[in-house]
């Protein structure tokens, strides 16, 4: 990287120049990612975007983080936290391990408070970044039809593709558990799960029930694609869904459900367009069932270094057209990773219902 001309972040309006710190980072992390703000990063507003309340001793900042994002902000041995208080000439108040709660800043100078602050705030951006997702937006597709239509294309393709290389039953989505995903969240503690219940409603209000109409979306779900360049390493073999009645309010509420919650600051973006499938065969089933695919590269970390791919081309020519029904959506589900309700699918977080 050019030191003279360091590559520039945006995080809630401003801009901040990107430093690389070299030290040894906490829990096997080599290289801790330095931010700070000049007097010409603030393009777009002004930098005390945040409030900087006058006290008796000088100047007090309060930031809500969530507990397990306190490491990052200490660092190992508390250097972080030691180098950014000498820096910013403050002081630098964090909950113990565990306890949710506000981290207060406080300086006599009210820059100083202001510089730790927005370096805090561009640390845990980075940080938030390379956490593994928690939550993510769903419709389920676990209708008994759905289920069933499953299974009997299971069925066929084992009896027909057993011998196409990579090919097994380990490969197969848990039926219960169809799904079609819209984005992944890090949600990581109670209150940033109800800021995600609370956008949910005002999506409901704002435009889903204008497009819904209040009803069900009727979909149908045939048809297989593959999801990389080469039908014969195929990773991710998905299900097409689309409106009966062909129109696109399926499409239209995804996309602007994403749009909100990228706007939020929940999720990241990925794609300009959510892509609309649902996962029938997975090569991460293989070395762990629970597993879901990340829609966002961008968020976590790939749980298996590799992945060894399947044949797909006679899945593919075979089962182009296979039917797997008709499924009413009724609601939008904040879904947990790695749970089970009842009924064999993800626990519920939050839920936008159409009717």
């Amino acid at each position: 990287m050019d030191v003279l001309r360091p590559a520039l972040i945006r995080i809630g309006g401003r801009v901040y120049r990107k430093n690389l710190l070299h030290e040894q980072g906490y829990q096997q992390e080599d290289e801790e990612e330095g931010f700070y703000a000049g007097p010409g990063d603030c393009a777009d507003e002004p930098c005390d975007a945040f409030v900087v309340e006058e006290t008796e001793k000088g100047f007090q900042c309060r930031v809500e983080v969530p507990s397990p994002l306190y490491k990052y902000i200490i660092g190992k041995k508390g250097e972080t936290k030691k180098r950014l208080e000498t820096e910013t000439r403050t002081s630098i108040s964090i909950p113990k391990p565990g306890v949710e709660g506000e981290i207060v800043i406080t300086g006599q100078q009210r820059s100083g408070v202001i510089s730790a602050r927005t370096r805090i705030d561009v640390l845990l951006d980075s940080f938030r970044k390379k956490q593994p997702f928690t939550h993510f937006l769903s419709f389920a597709l676990n209708q008994p039809v759905i289920q069933e239509k499953f299974l009997q294309f299971k069925e066929e393709v084992l009896e027909k593709c057993s011998k196409d290389h990579g090919v097994s039953s380990s490969l197969f989505q848990n039926p219960a558990k169809l799904h079609l995903t819209l984005g992944t969240l890090v949600l990581l503690n109670e209150q940033e799960i109800q800021k995600a219940r609370d956008l949910l409603q005002r999506c409901k209000e704002d435009f889903v029930d204008r497009i819904a109409g209040g009803k069900p979306l009727t979909v149908e779900v045939a048809g297989v694609e593959y999801m990389n360049d080469d039908p014969a390493m195929t990773d991710v073999l998905y299900a097409k869904v689309r409106m009966k009645d062909g129109s696109d309010k399926l499409q239209v509420i995804a996309d602007q459900l994403v749009e909100r919650f990228v706007a939020s600051g929940l999720m990241l973006k990925e794609w300009d367009r959510v892509k609309l499938h649902a996962t029938v065969m997975n090569t991460l089933f293989r070395k762990d069932p629970s597993a879901e695919e990340r829609n966002n590269t961008m968020t976590g970390k790939s749980s298996f270094k590799e992945r060894e791919s399947f044949n797909g081309r006679n899945i593919l020519k075979l089962f182009e057209n296979f039917c797997f029904g008709e499924a009413q959506l009724d609601s939008v589900l904040l879904s947990q990773r790695f749970s089970s309700d009842p009924s064999g699918y993800y626990a519920t977080s939050g839920r936008l219902a159409f009717s």
